[in-house]
C-alpha cells in the first residue's frame, strides 16, 4: 500500500508541477515575428525531453523565485533556467528508469516535502485573513516607541568578548565600573592574562532586539553594558558613539504598517495552531511519552511573520520604498 501511494504521488508530482502557477510571461520564449505569427496562440511548451514536456509554467515558476530579476535580463535568464530544467528532467527520467525514485530514502524525502509544502500553504492562506492596521493604530505605535522614531539614533558599538570563568564575573564587573576608560579595562585584562576579542559594529535603533532597545536608548556615549552569557563567558558592550537620526510619522508609516501586519499574521497562525492542538487527540508513544507534558512545544512555522533575527522594524527599507 505504501509503495502504491508513492508511485501515484510520483505521477502526481509530474502533472502538478506543470500546473502549479499561472504563466506570468508566456511570450518570453516566443520569438518576435510578423503579424501572422503574432496572431498565433503562444505555446505552453518550452521544450520536449524525450517523451516529457517542460512547460512555460514551470519555467516562469523558477523565474519568479529569482529576486531582483530585471525585465531586460529575462530572456537570458529564461534560457539559463530552461537548460537547468532540461538537465533536471534528464536526471529524473534516468532515476525513474533505475528505480531510484522508489528507494526508501527518496520516498521519505518526497513525503517530507509534500507535508512541508501543503502545511505551509495552509498557514500562508490563513495569514491572508489578517487585517491591515488602521492609521490610528499606526500612530499609536509610533508615539509609543520614541526610540525607534522621534528619538531614533544610529549607534556605534565596541564589543569585547571575554573568555572568563563564571566565578570571575563579579570581579570583572567591578573592574569595568571602576575603570575610567575602556582602554584601562583592556589593560587590566592583558595584565591578568584574561583572553578577549574585540569587534566594532554600527547599528540603527531598529536593528537592535526590541526588548533591549529601551536599555540601549538610555545609554550615553562612552557608557558600557556588562553581560554574563549562558556559557559563563562575559560580554562587554561599549557605546562608543551615536548620532540622532529621527524619522517622522509619514516616512515611518510603511514600515510600521508592515510590521504590525506581520505581527497579526503571526498571532493568527499561533492561535489557529493552538486551537487545532486543543481539539486534537495527541498521544506520545514510546520514548517520547516520557516527560511529554514538560517538553517544550515546537515553534509554529509562520512564513508571513518575521524571523527572530529580523524582528525589528526595517525602517530603512520602508524609507527606500518611498523614494
Amino acid at each position: 500500500m505504501k509503495q502504491a501511494f508513492f508511485e501515484v504521488s510520483r505521477t502526481g508530482v509530474r502533472r502538478s508541477a506543470k500546473l502549479v502557477i499561472s504563466a506570468l510571461a508566456l511570450g518570453v520564449l516566443v520569438a518576435c515575428g510578423g503579424d501572422d505569427e503574432a496572431e498565433k496562440p503562444a505555446s505552453q511548451v518550452a521544450a520536449k525531453v524525450n517523451k516529457e514536456e517542460l512547460s512555460v509554467h514551470q519555467l516562469n515558476y523558477v523565474l519568479q523565485r529569482q529576486p531582483g530579476l530585471q525585465p531586460e535580463e529575462t530572456p537570458a535568464a529564461s534560457r539559463h533556467v530552461l537548460e537547468r530544467l532540461i538537465d533536471q528532467e534528464l536526471a529524473l527520467q534516468r532515476a525513474e528508469e533505475t528505480k531510484i525514485d522508489r528507494s526508501p530514502r527518496v520516498m521519505q524525502a518526497m513525503e517530507a516535502a509534500r507535508r512541508e509544502i501543503i502545511s505551509r500553504a495552509y498557514l500562508e492562506k490563513l495569514s491572508e485573513e489578517a487585517t491591515k492596521p488602521t492609521p490610528e493604530e499606526i500612530r499609536s505605535y509610533y508615539d509609543g516607541n520614541p526610540a525607534l522614531f522621534k528619538e531614533r539614533r544610529i549607534f556605534s558599538f565596541q564589543e569585547i568578548a571575554i573568555e572568563a570563568k563564571p566565578e570571575q564575573a563579579d570581579s570583572l564587573r567591578k573592574q569595568l565600573e571602576s575603570a575610567k576608560t575602556v582602554n584601562e579595562f583592556l589593560e587590566y585584562l592583558k595584565a591578568n592574562d584574561i583572553r578577549f576579542a574585540g569587534s566594532q559594529a554600527v547599528r540603527a535603533a531598529e536593528q537592535l532586539p526590541l526588548n533591549r532597545l529601551p536599555i540601549v536608548a538610555k545609554m550615553k556615549d562612552g557608557e558600557s553594558m556588562f553581560n554574563v552569557l549562558p556559557n559563563g563567558s562575559v560580554q562587554v558592550i561599549v557605546l562608543a558613539g551615536s548620532r540622532s537620526q529621527p524619522v517622522d510619522l509619514e516616512r515611518a508609516t510603511p514600515a510600521i504598517e508592515q510590521f504590525l501586519l506581520n505581527e497579526r499574521k503571526r498571532k493568527l497562525i499561533e492561535e489557529d495552531v493552538k486551537a487545532m492542538r486543543a481539539g486534537a487527540k495527541i498521544e506520545y508513544v514510546g520514548a517520547f511519552a516520557k516527560d511529554a507534558a514538560s517538553a517544550p512545544q515546537a515553534p509554529v512555522a509562520a512564513p508571513a511573520a518575521q524571523t527572530p533575527a529580523s524582528a525589528g522594524l526595517d525602517i530603512e527599507k520602508g524609507l527606500r520604498g518611498l523614494k
